[in-house]
């Protein structure tokens, strides 16, 4: 059965900086209650940061490739459902940090 398993699994994660250059970016300096018109510093760099996940679910069991039977036919079952319940959870979390 192992001949033919795909049960490898990879979770990258990838962090991305972007620095601009001054003026790109505004930040407010003051906007009181006395002030008519807000007051911005042009000369504040701008930066953004990103993260992407990357998983790699190839884990797989396709029982009419490994030729399973039994224990290793439910093993194989056991381990797909596995992978479906962690692929729910993982598009659970990224759509909670949207």
């Amino acid at each position: 059965m192992n001949d033919v398993s795909s049960r490898s699994h990879a979770i990258f994660t990838i962090n991305f900086t972007q620095v601009g250059g001054a003026g790109r970016s505004r930040r407010l300096v003051s906007a009181g209650p006395s002030d008519r018109r807000a007051k911005f510093d042009a000369e504040m760099p701008s930066e953004t940061v990103s993260k992407i996940h990357l998983v790699d679910l190839a884990g797989s069991e396709r029982a009419d490739a490994t030729g399973a039977t039994g224990a290793r036919l439910k093993e194989g079952g056991n381990i797909n459902k596995s992978l479906v319940t962690l692929g729910n959870v993982i598009s659970a979390l990224g759509q909670d940090s949207t």
